[in-house]
């Protein structure tokens, strides 16, 4: 309110008109450095996303993939089967440049192949024929190569055209360059122009105008040329670090992998075709032995574990049917123990005493004083005796034979020399390492009855094939038992050892039976495929699967027929950033 009682309508119009001006030079200003970014910076990215430092050819047909990276003056052609991605290493190159005569290219290793490349006097597109003499077919490849001018000259040319600009404006000093000097400046010429014009004095009203226009002009050039320079250095900046050879994710989500890379990560590819077949599913299960060629040794009544001459037998010591693998020493109680004792005692006794008639009776039998039969049957009775002293003794004192019911390696080992045991205690376990099952788990929502050609996985991927052998009509823990054999064991396999049992089961369903590697899982949790869409681009495709085998599963939706797949070292490509 103030401004308004005591400034002068004519210093306050001509406060108006400096303020707009000021206002049109500040928006010029700040416009400029916002006229070329929109686009120039999002084109420049993309290329710098988009395309590798050396220049390139790519070509394709039914039977080969060809990328030739020029570095220097040599080409490096990358040969590679078109269905399989994999190295062609016996064929023949020959490299025709524009209307050059063609000339071989030399095989440097694996499916790689270079031949000289002179640059002079060269740019824009090239157009370059390559002819394959291979095995496996010979074919014709044509591919255009982007040759970029100087970028030397580029250079020059663009630092010459700003040097007049940059030199006349260096002049100006320092201070008085700044932006918000030449605001202030144009605000008070601004200012100046208005008195001078409303008092008629139009020829300096002129004069202060023109002033005023040229800092204007000063102040959107300073703006700009700041502007460019920065622009410009980032531009050169980005054009000379990000753009490189190296994999890399795109803004698209598909990665860019370099040929030579692909060599490095052996990245191979499939085009499946789709057929019908039976899913399957997959159950947790646990290796256990052949019922009938796993056995276990116990002692029946109990004692203290004796050593043979050669010890305690190891784990993992074959041993046949009936082998001694230990002694037990029966433990005989107190009462057991007098009860022996008097029964011998007692024997002992009669034995002394049939002696004794047997003695007295010889020579009554020779002087036919008593019958001779008498004398026979105290011998026998003497003899029964005796037999009967013997077993008592023996039975007493005769230590159990623990033997191998079966023929297999020792699994487990619980004895030591020394050890009482008790009747029934596991002392060791044989098992027959080329005889081994699974015992899987079936929940109500799977018909054990329909399972077939199953396959089991162990912890550290490798595969069994399994034949089913049956399952159980009683419940345990609300699951049904299933037993397969494994029909080839290997030689690592463990009784006990958790495995993931794949079974077929339900109705047939069509689709793409790809290998399990295949199937990765992206950054929020989805399962994807990567599909080989050009030479050097791999595309993530998200699909739906069913488990087939072990090792496989069915894409059930996804990926159509044809494309190729990444089955190997797709892992790999997943975790290109």
């Amino acid at each position: 309110m103030l401004l308004f009682r005591f400034c002068p309508a004519r210093l306050f119009h001509n406060i108006r008109v400096a303020a707009l001006g000021c206002l049109t030079g500040i928006f010029l200003s700040l416009s400029a450095p916002f006229a070329h970014e929109g686009h120039e910076d999002e084109d420049a990215t993309r290329s710098a996303l988009a395309s590798s430092t050396h220049p390139r050819v790519t070509a394709q047909s039914e039977l080969y993939e060809l990328v030739g990276i020029v570095k220097g003056e040599r080409l490096s052609i990358y040969l590679d089967h078109f269905g399989t991605n994999e190295p062609v290493a016996d064929a023949k190159v020959k490299v025709a440049v524009a209307d050059a005569e063609p000339i071989d290219a030399a095989p440097a290793e694996k499916g790689v192949y270079t031949t000289s490349f002179p640059r002079s006097g060269r740019s824009g597109s090239v157009e370059i024929v390559f002819s394959v003499t291979a095995v496996s077919g010979d074919d014709l490849l044509v591919g255009a190569l982007t040759l970029p001018s100087g970028t030397g000259s580029s250079d020059a040319a663009a630092s010459s055209s700003e040097a007049p600009a940059s030199s006349w404006i260096s002049s100006i000093p320092s201070p008085i360059r700044h932006p918000i000097v030449l605001i202030l400046i144009t605000f008070a010429l601004g200012v100046l122009f208005g008195h001078l014009h409303r008092g008629g004095r139009f020829v300096p009203a002129m004069a202060t105008g023109a002033a005023a226009a040229g800092i204007l002009v000063i102040l959107v050039v300073v703006a700009s040329s700041g502007n460019d320079h920065r622009s410009g250095s980032a531009a050169r900046n980005t054009a000379g670090a990000g753009m490189s050879d190296a994999p890399r994710r795109l803004p698209d989500g598909a990665a860019f992998v370099a040929k030579p890379t692909q060599r490095l990560l052996e990245v191979r590819t499939a085009a499946e075709k789709s057929e019908t077949v039976r899913p399957a599913v997959n159950l947790i299960g646990r290796v256990i032995g052949d019922p009938n060629r796993t056995s276990v040794v116990q002692s029946i009544h109990g004692g203290r574990v004796i050593p043979l001459e050669g010890g305690i037998p190891r784990i993992g010591q074959s041993v046949s049917k009936g082998d001694v693998l230990a002694q037990v020493e029966p433990y005989l109680p107190l009462a057991d123990r007098t009860t022996i004792s008097e029964k011998t005692r007692e024997i002992e006794q009669l034995i002394a005493v049939a002696e004794t008639k047997l003695r007295r009776f010889r020579p009554l039998a020779e002087t036919n004083a008593v019958p001779r039969g008498l004398v026979a049957d105290t011998e026998t009775e003497l003899a029964g005796l005796r037999l009967r002293l013997e077993a008592i003794r023996t039975t007493r004192t005769e230590p159990e034979l623990l033997r191998a019911p079966t023929d297999g390696v020792i699994a487990m080992a619980k004895a030591g020399p020394g050890q009482v045991v008790q009747p029934q205690d596991m002392l060791f376990q044989v098992v027959d390492p080329k005889a081994f099952w699974v015992e899987a788990l079936v929940y109500g929502t799977v018909d054990a009855s329909s399972l077939s050609e199953a396959s089991a996985v162990a912890t550290s991927g490798q595969t069994m094939p399994l034949v089913f052998r049956g399952f159980s009509r009683a419940l345990q823990h609300h699951a049904s038992l299933v037993h397969f054999a494994v029909s080839e064991p290997p030689p690592d396999l463990s009784i006990g050892q958790p495995v993931t049992v794949v079974a077929k089961s339900g109705a047939p369903v069509t689709g793409i039976v790809l290998p399990r590697d295949a199937v990765v899982r992206s950054g929020n949790g989805e399962a994807i495929v990567w599909l080989h869409v050009e030479p050097e681009r791999f595309e993530p495709r998200p699909v739906r699967t069913q488990p087939f085998d072990a090792t496989r599963v069915v894409v059930a939706a996804g990926v159509t027929e044809g494309e190729r797949v990444v089955p190997r070292g797709a892992d790999l490509i997943n975790q290109i950033r």
